[in-house]
C-alpha cells in the first residue's frame, strides 16, 4: 500500500462551529494503519474514502485496487487498475502485472498472458521484469488440452495398480519413474501419499535422493514431509536436512528428537472445530480441508516445543481458518469469522499474528500466486 503526507482543511459553516474536512490523505493514511492491523473491511472503508475525496489521484485508486485484490474481488479490481492506466496514469506500469495476476487467479489465462506482455514492453527492465517473464514462460508453454497423455497415463496407473505392481513398473520403466518424481510435486494430494508410501518400499539410492530432496523443499504439505521422513527412516537413513522453521537443519531420525511431536488433544479440536465450520458454509472444495489441516500441522511442528496454550478452542480455529483465507486471497474478514465463531476480532487478530509470524504465510501466499499459473497448466 502506498501513503501520503496528511493535510487537513477547515472551512465555517456556522458561528462558534468549524468542522474539518481531511483530505485523501488522511483516509489514505488510516487506511494504511487498518491493514496492517488485518482489518481489511476498515481499510477498504478508508480507502474508498480516499478515493471520493480526491477521485482524480491515481495512487488512492492504486491503493483501493490492491485492497480489493486482497479480499478477492478481482473482477472490481482489475477495472480500477485498467481505468488508473486509461484514465489517470499510464506510467503506473505495474497494474498490468497484477492485472495479470488477477486474470490469472480468475483462470482467465489469455488475458493474464496479454497483461504480462504489456507490463514487459513498458519495463523490461523493471522490478517485476522477472516474475513476469517466469509466468509469461509458463503461459506459453500452455496447451488447450491442459491435461496430457502423460498426467492420464500417471492418474490411471496410480488409481488401478497395486503396490507390488507399481514396484515392479518403478524398476523396469524410466518414463515411470521420472512421473513420480514430478507427480510428487505437482500432482493432486491424493497420490502423494500413495507415491510416498512406494518409494519407501522401493528403496535404493534413486529413492533415497528423490526423497531426500522432497524433505528440504520449504513448499510441500508438512504431513507429507513427515511421511517421506518415515520413509526416509525406514529405509535406513540415519541424518537428513530439512526445511524447518525458516532454515536448513539436519536432524537424526534415529533419535527422540525427531520432529514429530505428540498429538494433544486441544490441537485436534481446533482443527475439528474449524472443518465444521468450513463445511457449514458449503464454500470449500476438498483441498481447503487439506490445505487448513497442512497449516495447522506446519505451525505445531514449526513453533514445538514453545505451542500455544489453548484456553479457547474457537479463537485458534477461527485464526486458523482466517490463516487458510489469507494464503488462497479469499474475500473472508475477521468480523464474519467472529459472528460465526462467537469470538472477538481482536482474538482472531493475535492468533492469527502468532500464526503468521512462525509460518511467513503473508510471504507463501505471494509465491503461491505466482506459482498458480504453473501448478493450472502442467
Amino acid at each position: 500500500m502506498r501513503n501520503s503526507p496528511e493535510k487537513v482543511r477547515t472551512k465555517t459553516k456556522a458561528p462558534n462551529v468549524i468542522p474539518f474536512e481531511q483530505d485523501s490523505g488522511f483516509y489514505l493514511k488510516k487506511g494504511v494503519s487498518y491493514y496492517r492491523k488485518n482489518k481489511p473491511e476498515k481499510a477498504l472503508f478508508y480507502f474508498q474514502k480516499a478515493v471520493s475525496v480526491e477521485p482524480n489521484n491515481a495512487f488512492n485508486h492504486y491503493n483501493l485496487a490492491c485492497m480489493l485484490s486482497k479480499m478477492g474481488q478481482l473482477r472490481e479490481a482489475n477495472r480500477i487498475f485498467l481505468h488508473i492506466l486509461q484514465h489517470l496514469d499510464e506510467e503506473m506500469t505495474e497494474c498490468y502485472f497484477l492485472l495479470a495476476i488477477n486474470f490469472g487467479l480468475l483462470g482467465e489465462m489469455d488475458l493474464s498472458q496479454y497483461y504480462l506482455k504489456q507490463y514487459l514492453n513498458a519495463e523490461p527492465f523493471g522490478d517485476l521484469a522477472y516474475e513476469a517473464s517466469e509466468l509469461l514462460s509458463a503461459l506459453e508453454d500452455y496447451a488447450e488440452d491442459n491435461y496430457s497423455e502423460h498426467d492420464y497415463y500417471m492418474e490411471t496407473i496410480l488409481t488401478n495398480s497395486k503396490i507390488p505392481e507399481l514396484c515392479s513398473l518403478y524398476k523396469r520403466s524410466p518414463e515411470f519413474r521420472r512421473g513420480l518424481s514430478i507427480w510428487l510435486y505437482d500432482g493432486p494430494d491424493e497420490y502423494k501419499e500413495k507415491i510416498l508410501d512406494l518409494y519407501g518400499r522401493v528403496g535404493g539410492d534413486k529413492a533415497k535422493r528423490v526423497l531426500r530432496k522432497f524433505v528440504k523443499n520449504p513448499w510441500i504439505k508438512e504431513r507429507f514431509r513427515q511421511l517421506a521422513l518415515l520413509a526416509l527412516k525406514k529405509m535406513g537413513e540415519n541424518q537428513v536436512k530439512i526445511y524447518a522453521a525458516g532454515e536448513l537443519v539436519n536432524i537424526k531420525l534415529n533419535q527422540s528428537s525427531f520432529p514429530n511431536p505428540v498429538w494433544r488433544q486441544e490441537w485436534q479440536q481446533v482443527i475439528d472445530c474449524t472443518m465444521h465450520n468450513m463445511r457449514k458454509s458449503n464454500c470449500y472444495d476438498d483441498g481447503f480441508f487439506e490445505d487448513v489441516q497442512a497449516i495447522w500441522l506446519d505451525y505445531i511442528n514449526t513453533v514445538y516445543p514453545d505451542t500455544p496454550r489453548i484456553v479457547k478452542v474457537q479463537t485458534w480455529a477461527a485464526a486458523l481458518e482466517y490463516s487458510l483465507a489469507r494464503f488462497h486471497f479469499l474475500g473472508l474478514t475477521q468480523k464474519e469469522l467472529a459472528a460465526e465463531y462467537g469470538v472477538s476480532c481482536t482474538s482472531i487478530s493475535g492468533n492469527f499474528k502468532r500464526i503468521n509470524e512462525a509460518l511467513h504465510l503473508e510471504e507463501k501466499a505471494f509465491q503461491n500466486m505466482l506459482a498458480f499459473f504453473k501448478r493450472e497448466l502442467e
